[in-house]
């Protein structure tokens, strides 16, 4: 995928732009390049200063943490997921690797683009901005479910 209206179409169908018009969706796409990673690419390196996020278009990736000589697997990325989005709020290193597994293409999403947007469209930029908020509150419901639910049934086999 390497056109712009391949690129649109396939946006159009993800939640991060269900609100979008279709004049700003256009506007997106054209501040925006594809990057391509073949299978086995790191995409981001943990503790490497984020600039930026991506979106995956297409392939799978998955997000690796090291600690100590061991790799931990955080989790798996398909079409339509996003990593790095906390480089839009701060400039912190990242936290992770994030590697592709197959062929990837991504949309490399920088401050700069989202000034850009909002420039032209400062209400898609809202929209994106709350598209993206929405679904880390949801990732970090998910992540204290898990957390309680580790309090309340403690691994078995110590009786």
């Amino acid at each position: 995928m390497s056109t712009s209206s391949e690129i649109r179409e396939k946006l159009k169908r993800q939640s991060l732009f269900m609100e979008f018009t279709n004049d700003e969706l256009d506007e997106f796409v054209d501040l925006l390049d594809p990057v391509h990673a073949a299978a086995g690419d790191t995409i981001v390196k943990q503790d490497e200063k984020g600039d930026c996020m991506y979106l995956l278009l297409e392939g799978t990736a998955r997000v690796v943490h090291h600690k100590d000589g061991h790799d931990i697997y955080m989790a798996a990325l398909n079409a339509g997921d996003f990593f790095g989005e906390l480089a839009l709020v701060d400039d912190g290193l990242r936290s992770a690797d994030v590697q592709a597994l197959t062929p990837c293409t991504l949309l490399k999403i920088t401050q700069a683009v989202i000034a850009a947007l909002a420039g032209v469209y400062p209400s898609a930029a809202f929209k994106f901005l709350i598209a993206v908020g929405r679904i880390l509150v949801n990732r970090l419901r998910q992540t204290n479910q898990r957390f309680v639910d580790t309090l309340l049934f403690p691994v078995q086999g110590g009786d």
